[in-house]
C-alpha cells in the first residue's frame, strides 16, 4: 500500500546516545515553540514510512502557527530519502536509520559537503505477535533463528514452529508465519543489523510495503510474527518482551526500559536536511525544525506512541541549526 500523503495545510524534525534515553515524557524542561514572524511556502518530505504519521502530525500542528504553508509527505521507505535530497525534490529526508556511508558519499559528491542530520525522537522497534498468542518473551538469538536463514546469532536450531518456543497445546506444531518490511525500509535494515546479526532474511518472510500493513497482517494471522515501530501498535497485536541474550531477563518496549538501556531494539528517528556550511537554513525549514525540537513538537512524539528527546539532546540538535 502506498503511503503518499498530500497535506494542504498551513505548515509542516528532531534525537540515541546515553543521555538520549533520559526523557520519560515530552514536556520536561523543553523549549516552548514561539514563532518569530510568519513563514509560508511548500515543504516536501520524502522518506521513512515509520515516520509518516509523525511528519503528518507535526505538519498539522505547525500549520496552526503558520497558515499558508503546504506540506507534502511521502513515506515509501528510508532509502528513498537520500536520492530525493540529492535531486532537490524534498527539503526533509525522514529516516528510521542513519544514512549509509555510500549514501552520504553520493550527497557529498553532488554538493561538496555532508547532509545535516537531526535526531527527532526515539523508537522502540517492537516484535509483534497476534493478541491471542501466549508467547512470554524472546531473545535476540531466538529472533534470529526465526527470521534468518544464516543464524549468525548462533542459536542451536532453526525455529519454524511455535512449539520450539515453548508453546503447548494446539500451538505445538503450528508453523510460524513471518511478516516484515521490504528492502527500501530503514526498519528492514535496522532489524537485519541488530536482530539478525547482519544475517540474511528467510525467503518465507512476507515483505510488506508499510509498517501498518505488517501489524495488520499479524492481527489477522493467529500464527504470525513480525516487526515494526512501537508507534504502530494496535489492539490486535501484542509487543513481545525481548532479551539481549537467551536466558537473560526480557523487557518490554517501555520508556523506562529504553531509558535504562535494557530494551535491545531502541533507535533514533532522524530528519536529514541540506544545509550549506556557514549558511542559514531557509526560514521555513528552520522554523519547522525548531517546532519539532520544541515542547509542542515532542508532545506530538508522545501522542504518536514514540519517545521524546531529553532537553540535553534537544539543545545539541538545535545548535546544528545555527
Amino acid at each position: 500500500m502506498k503511503t503518499t500523503k498530500l497535506i494542504t495545510i498551513l505548515a509542516a524534525v528532531l534525537l540515541l546516545t546515553n543521555s538520549a534515553f533520559a526523557a520519560p515524557r515530552g514536556g520536561d524542561n523543553l523549549p516552548e515553540y514561539k514563532k518569530h514572524g510568519t513563514v509560508s511556502g511548500t515543504i516536501n518530505s520524502i522518506g521513512s514510512d515509520t515516520m509518516n504519521n509523525l511528519m503528518t502530525l507535526w505538519a498539522e500542528a505547525f500549520a496552526k502557527y503558520h497558515p499558508g504553508v503546504k506540506v507534502q509527505v511521502e513515506g515509501k521507505g528510508s532509502s528513498t530519502a537520500p536520492p530525493a535530497l540529492i535531486a532537490g525534490t524534498s527539503q526533509f529526508g525522514p529516516m528510521s536509520r542513519a544514512m549509509k556511508n555510500e549514501e552520504i558519499d553520493k550527497f557529498e559528491k553532488k554538493f561538496g559537503y555532508k547532509p545535516t542530520v537531526i535526531k527527532t525522537s526515539i523508537d522502540a522497534l517492537a516484535v509483534y505477535v497476534n493478541k491471542d498468542n501466549p508467547l512470554k518473551s524472546l531473545s535476540l538469538q531466538q529472533i534470529d533463528a526465526i527470521f534468518s536463514k544464516t543464524r549468525h546469532g548462533n542459536h542451536p536450531e532453526n525455529i519454524e514452529n511455535w512449539g520450539q518456543l515453548g508453546l503447548t497445546g494446539t500451538w505445538v506444531n503450528k508453523t510460524i508465519s513471518l511478516y516484515g518490511r521490504n528492502s527500501a525500509s530503514g526498519t528492514y535494515g535496522y532489524f537485519k543489523k541488530k536482530a539478525l546479526f547482519k544475517g540474511d532474511y528467510k525467503n518465507t518472510v512476507k515483505e510488506q510495503p508499510g509498517s501498518a500493513s505488517v501489524v495488520q497482517g499479524i492481527s489477522e494471522d493467529k500464527y504470525g510474527i513480525g516487526y515494526s515501530g512501537i508507534g504502530y501498535i494496535t489492539s490486535g497485536v501484542r509487543a513481545v518482551p525481548l532479551a539481549k541474550k537467551t536466558g537473560a531477563p526480557a523487557y518490554g518496549p517501555l520508556v523506562k526500559n529504553v531509558t535504562a538501556k535494557k530494551y535491545p531494539l531502541a533507535r533514533f528517528l532522524y530528519l536529514y536536511v541540506n544545509k550549506t556550511p556557514g549558511q542559514k537554513l531557509s526560514p521555513l525549514v528552520n522554523e519547522f525544525l525548531k517546532f519539532v525540537l520544541s515542547k509542542q513538537g515532542q508532545d506530538i512524539v508522545v501522542k504518536d506512541g514514540y519517545m521524546p528527546l531529553s532537553a540535553k539532546i534537544i539543545e545539541k540538535e538545535l545548535h546544528k541549526l545555527q
